[in-house]
């Protein structure tokens, strides 16, 4: 464990707006998110010696140097496997800070993905991807071209043997409307839906899956600085500390397509990050005050919630029914409207929404939240202050 002064700590947040057409190249929204996150903790971008994104990132680490004036950077990574990059970021970005290997890291994400290409729908590439070297090669062949096939086919199982509805998924979105409903962040704000508006809404993967089961296609972008707390204390901004951050991809698992493993009831790389955090932490997630938990479709609530043992497998359903979801619930779930509600910037704008629980700043505030547990299933992250 890190010594207190070496402890990794975020310690500015940017984001632009999330729409479904910037107007601008990913370079420019990436560029954008970064010098927010700048202002925001009062560090001269110069400063920034560490770069970390997803390896499904477009933009440049030279041209965000050259953008932004950053004179040297001393570590730099990309992160494979799609949405479980989000937290899986900062994972590598306190270790990177706590080491030594950079003293100010900047994590971003950027996305066109509603008018520059449409990210949910099919890509006709057969060559190794970001998931794994066989994913595409295991999916095309027999027509799981999307990302609401491969989830449909992969949470089906779970689904059939606890009786889930869609009327339990239903819930779940409902959840998520409502909080971005109140926050002017969000694209759905001023939008909630009822579980009837769930119901009518067209199926995308009969029976499993209907249009408001799945997250959305947004542009925008998503940046975070992480340095060291004795750096931290004399910045802008409040420091949140990430008190543990852990990563499980186990043996046979993959991201989202994870169908060939075990029984497909348990989520055992989300188990083992829970198990690894109630030590490295001292903190189970279940105990924290605010649950970021990646929700690209409605499904993987379910599992995760039980994977990060919020409650028992199988439990999951009627977890949610009893309302400890909610924003005045024993576990509130994503007060910005989380991915599907807010935007899906891969997850990140999570991140940034955990920030302010913990700052006291965010739209929807959970009253005296003091820890925040961000989750993209093979990864988790616990911060306070």
């Amino acid at each position: 464990m890190p010594a207190a002064h070496e402890q990794a700590c975020i310690v500015g947040i940017g984001q632009t707006e999330f729409s479904k057409a910037s107007g601008r190249s990913e370079q420019q929204l990436a560029a954008e998110a970064v010098l927010k996150a700048c202002q925001d903790a009062g560090i001269d971008p110069k400063s920034i010696d560490g770069m970390l994104t997803f390896d499904l990132d477009n933009s440049d680490e030279v041209d965000i140097m050259r953008s932004l004036g950053c004179e040297a950077i001393k570590y730099t990574a990309r992160l494979p496997q799609g949405g479980a990059s989000s937290v899986s970021t900062i994972v590598h970005g306190k270790h990177a800070v706590e080491a030594g290997f950079c003293d100010v890291m900047v994590i971003w994400r950027a996305m066109n993905e509603r008018s520059q290409y449409r990210f949910g729908q099919p890509h006709h590439s057969m060559s190794p991807d970001a998931h794994s070297s066989t994913f595409m090669e295991w999916c095309f062949p027999f027509g799981a071209q999307t990302p609401a096939a491969w989830e449909a086919l992969s949470c089906g199982p779970y689904m059939h043997k606890f009786g889930v509805t869609s009327e339990d998924l239903g819930r779940i979105a409902v959840t998520f409307r409502k909080a971005a409903a109140t926050n002017p962040a969000a694209w759905f704000y001023g939008k909630p839906i009822t579980l009837d508006d769930h119901q009518s809404s067209r199926w995308i993967v009969e029976p499993t899956l209907r249009l408001l089961d799945c997250c959305q296609e947004s542009d925008g972008g998503v940046a975070i600085l992480i340095t060291r707390a004795d750096r931290a204390k004399d910045l802008k901004q409040v420091a949140v500390r990430i008190l543990g951050a852990e990563y499980s991809m186990l043996f046979n698992h993959e991201i989202i397509s994870d169908f060939y493993a075990g029984d497909l009831i348990r989520t055992e790389n989300s188990e083992s990050v829970a198990d690894k955090l109630a030590v490295t932490a001292g903190l189970a997630p279940k105990e924290t005050d605010v649950a970021m938990i990646y929700d690209n479709f409605t499904p993987q609530i379910l599992r995760q919630l039980e994977g990060f043992k919020y409650c028992g497998i199988g439990e999951a359903k009627d977890y949610v029914a009893d309302g400890h979801l909610e924003l005045d619930g024993t576990t509130p779930l994503s007060p910005n409207g989380g991915l599907m509600g807010e935007g899906y910037i891969h997850g990140m704008n999570n991140i940034t929404e955990g920030v302010r629980q913990i700052r006291g700043t965010a739209a929807n505030q959970i009253k005296n939240a003091q820890t925040a547990f961000l989750a993209s299933g093979v990864a988790g992250a616990i911060i306070g202050r």
